[in-house]
């Protein structure tokens, strides 16, 4: 069973800018509420094979190591990540095209296949999570890439 969620926005820069910071790992942390730190391991490009490593969040002030694979690169329109989500397995990835007066369409989708114990979690409040922290992020990546002069 698979859910997916998706997000979209218009941000006031050219994708060229939107595409940039998303694709700088390193501020990651900037627009996304469960990333304390991020990196490519090994300093490779952001790739398809490459591995996002990044240092989550959890409860507590604790935090955890976790991992994604990088899918596809396709600059400056798209880029999508797999990797786990719990028990299960996710997908998650960006959009962006030109629209009217220079702005960006930017969209981000989440894919997660339930399995195990996830099988079980309400899927209409696990979709709702997942929903609130994406928009919560294409919030903080609009008003990111807003901001810078």
């Amino acid at each position: 069973m698979t859910i997916r969620s998706e997000s979209r926005l218009a941000i006031a820069r050219g994708v060229p800018e939107v595409w940039d910071y998303i694709c700088d790992v390193g501020r990651w942390p900037q627009w996304a509420p469960t990333v304390e730190n991020a990196w490519v391991a090994g300093g490779a490009p952001l790739a398809p094979g490459a591995r996002v490593e990044q240092r989550a969040k959890l409860m507590f002030g604790f935090t955890r190591h976790r991992a994604q694979d990088v899918t596809a690169v396709e600059a400056p329109s798209s880029l999508a990540f797999a990797g786990p989500l719990g028990t299960s397995t996710a997908r998650w990835g960006m959009e962006f095209a030109p629209i009217e007066g220079g702005q960006t369409e930017a969209e981000m989708w989440v894919e997660v296949d339930l399995r195990n114990i996830m099988r079980a979690l309400p899927r209409g409040a696990l979709k709702g999570r997942i929903q609130r922290v994406m928009d919560v992020e294409m919030v903080a990546i609009k008003a990111a890439v807003e901001s810078t002069p």
